[in-house]
């Protein structure tokens, strides 16, 4: 019988069971183009002819032409036609298939084989619908994978309570020798079961758990929990897989259990953990990602089991630092399953014969090196960020993206070829209902799943996979390259290992030569390099290479240890300052060297290893902070970011999002806070080192950096906090000093207070416990190290003042109402003071208030007074006692500067309402110029020189010195002129 063109007239008369014949959504890729045509027409011309049809009069059921397994079901049970026309009208769903269910399920007094026909029998029905749907370009890949995951829980649930109601009246109910609770089985889905990605033939890895040991009770006999659920294990198993009459449910598979095939069928939880500390490898870390109970979760009981195994996985899954060691062992793994692939099949040149019997799961740029791809980012990164432990490979490749870690165009490249691999091995699997993913090998069965792809011939489907398998295949290979394969060496690989060599009882004899002698092999060797305390550095070499730590790494980690000494010392001998730069070199690997992670970062990625070499040899400082801080390597793999100005609203709602995730988990929350902090400086750093950033660029980087943080930690905070009383709180920060005036340095601390503005009658208790609590995560020291020193020493009345002002005494206190009053000094800090976090109304109210308090008539001669001694004040608890001028506290210095434009601010800010602006010291100066306050160029000069002082103390700082002065002569010309505007000013 000829297939009729369901499009034509050709066809007859309306069938019984009318099904669509165009996608209202076309799902991506090739089989989408296809639908937007008349896709029922191309799939009618395209299917073989048959007279099996089997679909009723009139009804033309693809399934049955396309699929050998589907003909021979609707052959077997010629009632199904009907129900599947029906139900491809619409996207299948779990409760769909529990009405077949139960529909299917005749009661019988063996439960177990009514459970199994009825099982069966919707089995067949829910592939047959799924041809069908997705045939006709109505069902997307997502709905396939997940109509087939509904399927296998809804089987393992339905067959658990069959089975769990059986034995009930033998050996009753397991129950929990501690709790007394009834316990249940746990079935754990790994794979694509795990990630609810299942292919239609696919088998369903599982794995079998419970939580308390004990007996069962209220049955003729008793049995342990364990050889309860071992029965209960194995029938299940049974149930499901053994093939009958009707077929089978799902081919199970039980090698992922603790020691595989070697292991009980079923463990407790409490051996489950243990297994995983102590002998857990790492493809079950891999295994382990996308492991999810499928088991029912109706009970108060499974659910807290359910918890408790992911509190137990979740750590050994996914590491607390990041986790860079997975690249190599995903490479090693990976190799072994090429390997076994390309035992069975050839490559992917062409159409021709090499292609014959390739495993598109398995093969180059295959569906395993996708999964690998979105791997990789999970187990390096997941343990400190919660959104990559999604468990869809597709989801993953999302979140790459959106974290910034996968350019948008390779993601979009691996989704596409996931998706057309994945449709691919669908139909692959439709033919003969076989888990298979090796291509056709006969013209004919070619022709057909080129047809059921939408394509005209086999070559062009070909071509089409090779040009979506290409670009995986690149991707992979780039991302798991071995990078030490160059066979380029560097010019010191053979010193460390003769070091090393010597190190362990390589001795020289009285008549020998001397190692440290600078005419010695070695020492002559690092001469050459271009290190010129080449004794000096050798005996460093000596004892790290006899050293205890050297010692005890592992195996994988001395040789990752060995390679990057190598290449440090290549690295430095390139610089003008070789040996301080292998010094720093050596500081850091010796800091690293117990961290596998960070040896493996640097080990996959030279490149970092070449900006580590640029870091440490630019910067003293840089050099101690990447040290303290060696998490920031990560950092040093991301060129763009390095380049790009930071985009403050969308890092702030990236934290407060990873700080939501973590909500509860107190240290977790400040080390996330702390971690992004230490990122975001480096990133700033690297960009001032490379010469990209200004002094004052850098400074209001690191002020905005600064406000972020703290409008964060607010927000972390306060959802913390029990006593609060409302969802927000009404409170604010107020910047003073550095920060005030956006004048920040890497090493600043921060001059805050605190102000709120509720008349609630808990509030100054509330926001006492809020602000200490605040301080405590600004200040602490955790693994991940400090966030900011505070210095609060700004707030009314100083140390002896309260924690919390409120906005109202904060007001009076400044205007000087009532008995206590501010001093002049703090109207001289309120100069540089401004609203930095937290509730915005505050914030406008106290920069009114600040400018009202800055306009305040003042008398010019006592203002002067009272500066003039403060200045002197500052000047003797600063003394310099070296021959070098100090560009901040000595006379003609920084402090000089800001005293003179601080006063100019508050005498003169009354009749010029611009001076009131918080706009910087230079800019004020020159304003001043320009209203006639001061000379004009000498303003200019001043504020030139002080930039100039900025950056001469910049560097300085960056050089890792905690004084910033310098020869008086490098600065007279400066000095000079802020010593003139100072006379000019104040008549001294």
């Amino acid at each position: 019988m000829t297939v009729p063109d369901p499009t034509s007239s050709a066809a007859g008369a309306a069938p019984a069971h009318p099904l669509p014949t165009e996608a209202p959504d076309a799902p991506p890729g090739p089989i989408g183009n296809m639908v937007e045509g008349a896709y029922a027409t191309v799939m009618a011309r395209a299917l073989p002819a048959t007279d099996s049809n089997a679909a009723g009069e009139g009804d033309v059921l693809y399934s049955g032409q396309a699929s050998h397994y589907a003909r021979r079901v609707l052959q077997a049970r010629p009632e199904l036609a009907a129900v599947v026309a029906d139900a491809a009208r619409a996207p299948l769903t779990r409760t769909w298939m529990e009405a077949r269910l139960q529909a299917l399920h005749a009661p019988s007094a063996d439960a177990e084989a009514a459970a199994a026909q009825a099982l069966r029998r919707l089995r067949a029905e829910v592939m047959c619908v799924v041809i069908e749907r997705d045939l006709r370009g109505l069902a997307p890949l997502g709905e396939i994978t997940g109509a087939m995951t509904d399927l296998a829980e809804l089987g393992i649930q339905f067959g658990l309570r069959v089975l769990g109601d059986d034995l009930a009246a033998t050996y009753g109910r397991p129950t929990g020798a501690q709790s007394g609770e009834v316990q249940e089985l746990v079935v754990v889905g790994m794979g694509k079961l795990g990630g609810r990605e299942l292919n239609v033939s696919s088998d369903i890895d599982l794995i079998f758990l419970y939580d308390e040991d004990g007996d069962t009770q209220g049955g003729a006999r008793s049995l342990s929990n364990h050889e309860y659920f071992i029965r209960v294990g194995r029938r299940l198993i049974t149930l499901l897989s053994e093939v009958t009459a009707d077929g089978y449910v799902f081919r199970v598979d039980m090698r992922l259990r603790p020691n595989g095939d070697a292991g009980p069928l079923v463990c407790s939880l409490g051996m489950l953990e243990e297994y995983l500390v102590v002998q857990g490898r790492e493809w079950e870390r891999y295994a382990w990602i996308k492991g999810r109970v499928v088991s029912a979760l109706d009970t108060p009981h499974a659910t807290r089991t359910a918890a408790l195994l992911g509190r137990l996985t979740t750590p050994f899954v996914f590491r607390r630092y990041l986790d860079y060691g997975v690249i190599a062992a995903i490479r090693a793994l990976h190799a072994q399953i090429r390997a076994e692939a390309a035992k069975r099949s050839g490559g992917l040149a062409g159409h021709g014969v090499n292609q014959r019997s390739f495993n598109i799961k398995l093969g180059r740029g295959g569906i395993r090196e996708i999964e690998f791809m979105a791997q990789v980012f999970q187990l390096i990164r997941g343990g400190q960020d919660a959104a990559l432990r999604v468990r869809p490979t597709l989801e993953v490749l999302d979140v790459a993206v959106a974290r910034n870690l996968l350019p948008a165009g390779q993601a979009e490249q691996l989704a596409d070829a996931y998706r057309f691999l994945r449709q691919l091995e669908h139909r692959l699997q439709y033919r003969d209902d076989a888990q298979t993913h090796h291509l056709p090998t006969s013209e004919d069965e070619q022709l057909a799943v080129a047809r059921m792809m939408g394509y005209e011939d086999w070559p062009a489907l070909v071509a089409q996979m090779n040009a979506l398998m290409a670009p995986v295949a690149q991707q992979f290979e780039a991302t798991f390259a071995d990078p030490f394969s160059d066979p380029d060496a560097p010019q010191c690989e053979a010193l460390w290992p003769e070091i090393v060599r010597e190190g362990q009882g390589s001795r020289p004899t009285q008549d020998g030569p001397d190692e440290t002698d600078p005419e010695s092999s070695p020492c002559q060797r690092l001469q050459a390099a271009g290190f010129s305390d080449c004794t000096g550095l050798y005996d460093r070499l000596r004892a790290i290479a006899t050293s205890v730590r050297y010692r005890a790494l592992s195996e994988s980690s001395r040789a990752r240890f060995d390679q990057l000494v190598n290449r440090a010392l290549d690295l430095a001998n390139k610089q003008d300052d070789a040996d301080s730069t292998i010094a720093r070199f050596l500081d850091f690997l010796d800091a690293i060297s117990r961290r596998a992670s960070y040896l493996s970062l640097l080990s996959e990625y030279p490149q970092a290893m070449d900006r580590v070499a640029q870091t440490l040899h630019a910067s003293r400082w840089a050099a101690a902070y990447l040290t303290r801080h060696p998490q920031l390597l990560d950092e040093l793999l991301d060129s763009e970011a390095l380049a790009s100005a930071p985009d403050w609203p969308a890092f702030r709602a990236r934290v407060a999002e990873r700080l939501q995730v973590a909500h509860g988990q107190v240290e977790m929350q400040m080390d996330i806070l702390r971690r992004e902090h230490h990122a975001e400086t480096f990133r700033i750093l690297l960009q001032d080192l490379h010469g990209l950033l200004t002094v004052e660029q850098v400074a209001d980087r690191l002020s905005d950096l600064a406000d972020a943080m703290l409008e964060v930690t607010l927000g972390a905070v306060w959802a913390q906090l029990a006593t609060r009383h409302a969802e927000t709180p009404r409170f604010a920060v107020i910047a003073y000093g550095r920060l005030g005036g956006k004048e920040l340095g890497y090493a600043s601390d921060l001059d805050i207070i605190f102000l709120y503005d509720d008349d609630h009658e808990r509030a100054p208790d509330v926001y006492a416990a809020y602000a200490r609590r605040l301080i405590t995560w600004l200040t602490s020291h955790t693994a991940a190290g400090m966030l900011f020193d505070v210095d609060m020493r700004l707030r009314p009345n100083g140390a002896a003042g309260l924690l919390v002002t409120s906005f109202d005494a904060f007001r009076r206190y400044q205007l000087r109402e009532g008995d206590n009053t501010a001093w002049v000094w703090e109207h001289q800090a309120l100069t540089r003071a401004r609203w930095c976090a937290g509730d915005s109304a505050i914030g406008a109210r106290f920069e009114a208030l600040r400018e009202e308090v800055l306009r305040q008539p003042r008398d010019a001669a006592a203002l002067r007074d009272e500066i003039v001694q403060m200045r002197a004040k500052v000047a003797e608890g600063h003394p310099n006692p070296t021959p070098l001028f100090d560009l901040k506290h000595d006379r003609g210095g920084m402090v000089d500067i800001e005293f003179t434009v601080q006063y100019l601010v508050l005498l003169h800010s009354g009749a010029h309402p611009s001076l009131t602006g918080n706009k910087g010291n230079i800019a004020l100066l020159r304003m001043a110029g320009e209203l006639g306050l001061i000379d004009k160029t000498l303003a200019v000069a001043v504020g030139d020189a002080y930039r100039l002082f900025r950056a001469r103390q910049h560097k300085l700082r960056l050089d890792g010195q905690d004084q910033a002065r310098v020869p008086p002569a490098s600065v007279a010309d400066q000095t000079a002129q802020v010593q003139a505007l100072w006379r000019a000013v104040f008549g001294e």
